[in-house]
């Protein structure tokens, strides 16, 4: 039997799911937010990231005043979903909600929207003094970081950032995560006509293939992964092929190490290009930048502490993903992406049990405690 909180936890799930947020596209979401952070007591606002992220909104950025001295925690979560997710119809059986089939679920991210709510109206609701709270609710998370990558650095102060949106069980804390390049890649050779003169052809194809043959790719070490992710080029059989385009990626958590990888790759683009008798434009972007954080670190050791106090052991772990606490740790906020319950994200088999939502609600309040109590 669920409790009322539960209830208007899992009530204020069920809502935001249901309403339509694709990346991009997050205006009537937030507005949904900012109605609900008011009416917890918050000040809330916008910034102007849209005109830079391209989404119809700003990043949701509230503040709850303090009652008592200590340090300001920042409850961080991010509006958008990935597609298929317009139309969203969440079922619960058995404690545990996804949706109808046709689409994801949402709870990448709006579980962890829902629990920084629940979390606000359970403060709202009890006598005990709590610290300075900062909500960051960030727009185009799922396609490049874009909306907490625009945030200006006065918006990401803080002691301490819990970003909720790690799979896994709750209980799981991210200590580092890696440094991600992308790139893509034209090749320009010379058409000939493939049967009567192929002699006087370069193929723009085979420059990209041997390049692709002299890189190392998958897994490289514990830390670091490079791929290539799409090859196209040519038109017809008969044709050899002038032009093909290439783009990728690397990462890492050693931030040497990636850009050891990443010169490697750009290497073996220009070596198979000047081989071949062609040429190659390269761009490189970087994503975002990684961190690391050590095991005993004072912001690892506070929430670690606030976990063990919620009845929950702290398990610590690398991931190969960014998340907003990448943008974050940029611009000098302890951020630390926490698991918040969610499985089978970005396909339309994701799920949610009600019981880690209501244990991720409890890890925050026990943070907030901590902040006070330090």
């Amino acid at each position: 039997m669920t409790s009322p909180g539960d209830a208007r936890l899992l009530d204020t799930f069920l809502t935001a799911v249901r309403i339509d947020s694709p990346s991009g596209e997050e205006g009537a979401f937030a507005r949904w937010c900012v109605e609900r952070l008011r009416a917890l007591g918050c000040e809330v606002r916008l910034d102007e990231s849209a005109s830079t992220t391209g989404s119809d909104t700003g990043n949701v950025i509230a503040e709850l005043p303090a009652t008592a001295e200590g340090k300001t925690i920042v409850l961080s979560a991010h509006l958008d979903t990935v597609e298929p997710g317009r139309g969203i119809e969440p079922i619960v059986e058995g404690g545990v909600v996804r949706s109808a089939g046709d689409t994801v679920l949402g709870s990448d991210d709006k579980a962890g929207v829902a629990a920084i709510l629940e979390a606000l109206a359970c403060m709202q609701e009890s006598p005990r003094p709590h610290a300075r709270v900062r909500v960051l609710l960030t727009t185009s998370e799922e396609v490049g970081l874009q909306g907490s990558r625009a945030l200006a650095v006065p918006d990401c102060e803080g002691d301490l950032c819990l970003v909720l949106d790690a799979a896994g069980a709750v209980g799981g804390i991210v200590t580092a995560a890696p440094t991600h390049y992308v790139f893509s890649a034209v090749f320009e050779g010379m058409a000939a006509h493939a049967g009567v003169q192929p002699e006087k052809g370069r193929s723009a194809v085979l420059m990209a293939a041997r390049a692709i043959a002299t890189m190392l790719l998958g897994r490289l070490d514990d830390e670091t992964t490079s791929n290539v992710g799409e090859i196209r080029g040519g038109g017809a059989t008969n044709i050899v092929p002038s032009r093909c385009t290439l783009s990728g990626e690397c990462r890492s958590i050693d931030a040497a190490r990636v850009e050891e990888v990443r010169e490697s790759m750009d290497a073996a683009m220009r070596t198979a290009a000047q081989e071949a008798g062609g040429g190659v434009e390269v761009r490189w972007t970087r994503e975002y930048e990684g961190y690391r954080f050590a095991d005993d670190d004072p912001a690892i050791l506070i929430v670690a502490s606030a976990m063990r106090s919620a009845g929950f052991e702290p398990r610590l772990f690398v991931t190969g993903g960014g998340s907003d606490a990448n943008a974050f740790a940029s611009k000098g906020l302890s951020a630390i992406a926490l698991s918040c319950g969610m499985t089978d994200v970005h396909g339309t088999g994701e799920s949610i049990a009600v019981q880690d939502m209501v244990s991720l609600v409890a890890v925050i309040l026990a943070t907030i405690d901590q902040a006070v109590a330090s």
